[in-house]
């Protein structure tokens, strides 16, 4: 039986798409360069922001894509700061966290954020303290690479067989598979089931309910 959960954040954890997409938009027309659609924002959600802009800005140069890093870190700063981030839980996590911190799971993130913007976001909810780990796009390489989930095994304690790594996009099924973590998708983020089936999933939860249902079947 499973021993750890680890969570991605963004569009598993909490619902960020308007703030993300509006910082990302912001991030572009300063720097002077043309708007991505947000479709195709929402689709690189999940990984780190240079390899993001990799894909919403392959021809730019270096320069211009890390003064556009800079300016999406400010721009969410702000937001944060002047307490107009919005990035509310999705329906039912709180309570799913709560009854697997107190049946004795273990609990992580693994996530695309930065160290501040997640720890911000989680105190925001007043969850951090329920999360054994925390790993960060700031000390490791950018998802599908295993290194946050490696290491958030470390950090708890445990092997792969006895973790769960729970996600909105291929990337994190494709992280989990890496590091052979079983694999459980959500509906609810920004990859459409399929993808998530096609990239290692095991299954996919349209709900939090469901989720925890999943969560606690035997591997």
């Amino acid at each position: 039986m499973s021993r750890l959960v680890v969570f991605d954040c963004d569009g598993t954890l909490v619902d960020g798409q308007a703030a993300i997409c509006e910082t990302m938009e912001r991030a572009f027309l300063v720097n002077g360069l043309a708007v991505p659609d947000r479709h195709r924002v929402r689709r690189v959600v999940g990984l780190s922001l240079p390899f993001a802009l990799r894909e919403l800005a392959p021809d730019a140069r270096d320069d211009q894509r890390n003064a556009i890093v800079k300016a999406y870190k400010a721009g969410f700063r702000d937001l944060r700061l002047s307490g107009a981030l919005r990035e509310p839980l999705f329906e039912g996590i709180a309570q799913l966290i709560e009854d697997l911190d107190a049946e004795g799971w273990l609990l992580a993130v693994a996530t695309g954020k930065s160290d501040r913007g997640l720890q911000a976001c989680l105190d925001t909810h007043g969850i951090r303290h329920r999360f054994v780990s925390l790993q960060t796009a700031d000390r490791h390489p950018s998802k599908p690479h295993p290194a946050m989930l490696e290491a958030a095994l470390i950090e708890a304690g445990v092997v792969p067989g006895e973790a769960v790594m729970i996600g909105d996009t291929s990337f994190d099924m494709e992280m989990a598979a890496a590091a052979g973590v079983r694999a459980i998708g959500v509906s609810w983020g920004y990859h459409e089931p399929q993808e998530l089936f096609d990239a290692g999933a095991s299954a996919v939860a349209d709900t939090a309910g469901q989720l925890g249902a999943m969560i606690r079947e035997p591997a």
